[in-house]
C-alpha cells in the first residue's frame, strides 16, 4: 500500500503505533518502525530525562522513522515538548488537545504533526494551525475517550478536512482497516493490537488478559466526571463504577474518583496486577487472540486488507 500517508511519514504501511503510557517504550516503537510502520514512543508522563533516553535508545534500534506522543494535559507536557524540539523525531501526535497554537512550534523544527481528536471542530483547528494529518479516534478506542463512534468520526472528519485522515479506535485487522479506508481514511493508528507485540514489554499477565478478552471484555468508567476511559473489566473498574453511582447521589466527590486511578495504568501495564491495575484497551481487544512479532502483524493486516479488497471488488461487479 501507498499513498499520501506513506508518503507523508516515509513508512512502507499506512499503520501508525499508538503511543501508549506505560505501554509503548522504544522496544515496540522501534520494533513496529522495522515492520513499515510508524512506531511511536508514548511520552505519558515520562520525566524528561527519560523521554530523552526513550529516542536515543530508538535509534539504536531503528534507522526508519519514528514518532512521540505527548498528552497535552500533562503537567510535564512543556518540559517533554522542550527534549521533543531538541531531539527531533520525524512525527509528534498530540492527545488531549487543549490549543492547536503549539502545531507551528513543532513543525518548525521539520517534524510533523498529528493530533488526536475526537471531534470535528478539533480536526478543523488542527488543520488551520498546519497539521500534516488528523487521527480520528472513536470511543471504540481504548483510555481516554470522546462520545463519538469511529465509523461517524473517520467520515466526518474524512470530509471536513483536506490533509489526510487516520482512523483509530477499534482497528485491529485488516477488515477493520479496510472499513477506515472505506469512510475516507488514509491510514489507521493501532494501540490495542500492538500490546501483543513480542516486542511490547507490558506484563505477560496483561497479553494473557488481552488474548482471551470477549466482546464485553472493557468497561467506559469516569464518564460522570467528564474524564471517560475505557479498559478491560476488573475489581478496579468495579470501584470506579460503585464510586460514581455514589457521585451521582452526592455522597462522593469527583476528586475521589480521580484519585482512585493514581498509578493504576502503571500497576498493571508494568506490575502485572490485572486486578487492581488499570488495563486500557479498546473493544477491539475482542479481536486479538495471539501474541506475535510486531512485523508480522503489521504483514498479517495488509495481507487481509489486500484480499478483503479483491472480495469486495468482486462482490460488487457480480451485482451489477
Amino acid at each position: 500500500m501507498s499513498n499520501r500517508i506513506c508518503d507523508l511519514l516515509e513508512i512502507d504501511h499506512p499503520i501508525i503505533q499508538g503511543g501508549m503510557s506505560w505501554v509503548s517504550d522504544a522496544s515496540l516503537a522501534a520494533a513496529v518502525s522495522n515492520g513499515g510502520g510508524l512506531g511511536v514512543i508514548g511520552a505519558g508522563a515520562m520525566p524528561p530525562e527519560i523521554l530523552r533516553d526513550e529516542i536515543a535508545r530508538t535509534r539504536e534500534l531503528t534507522d526508519r522513522p519514528f514518532g512521540v506522543n505527548m498528552v497535552m494535559i500533562n503537567p510535564e507536557f512543556e518540559d517533554q515538548l522542550e527534549v521533543v524540539l531538541k531531539e527531533k523525531p520525524a512525527v509528534v501526535t498530540l492527545g488531549a488537545v487543549q490549543s492547536t497554537k503549539v502545531i507551528p512550534d513543532i513543525k518548525a523544527k521539520g517534524i510533523k504533526v498529528l493530533p488526536v481528536v475526537a471531534a470535528v471542530a478539533i480536526a478543523r483547528r488542527a488543520e488551520q494551525h498546519g497539521a500534516d494529518a488528523i487521527v480520528a479516534e472513536g470511543c471504540e478506542a481504548g483510555g481516554h475517550i470522546g462520545e463519538t463512534t469511529t465509523m461517524v468520526l473517520t467520515r466526518l472528519v474524512s470530509k471536513a478536512v483536506e490533509v489526510p485522515v487516520l482512523a483509530a479506535g477499534g482497528i485491529v485487522d485488516g477488515a477493520t482497516m479496510v472499513a477506515a479506508f472505506a469512510l475516507g481514511a488514509e491510514g489507521v493508528q493501532m494501540g490495542t493490537r500492538f500490546v501483543c507485540a513480542e516486542e511490547c514489554t507490558v506484563s505477560e499477565a496483561v497479553k494473557e488478559k488481552f488474548v482471551k478478552a470477549g466482546d464485553r471484555a472493557t468497561v467506559v468508567t469516569a464518564r460522570t466526571i467528564g474524564y471517560p476511559v475505557r479498559a478491560i473489566k476488573n475489581k478496579l473498574a468495579g470501584l470506579y463504577i460503585d464510586l460514581e453511582k455514589d457521585f451521582l447521589l452526592g455522597k462522593r466527590s469527583a476528586e475521589e474518583i480521580e484519585r482512585l486511578g493514581l498509578g493504576k495504568l502503571r500497576e498493571a501495564m508494568r506490575e502485572g496486577n490485572v486486578r487492581d491495575g488499570s488495563m486500557m484497551a479498546g473493544q477491539g481487544v475482542a479481536l486479538v487472540d495471539r501474541v506475535q512479532p510486531a512485523a508480522e502483524i503489521i504483514a498479517e493486516i495488509i495481507a487481509e486488507a489486500e484480499a478483503i479488497t479483491a472480495e469486495l471488488s468482486t462482490r460488487l461487479s457480480l451485482r451489477r
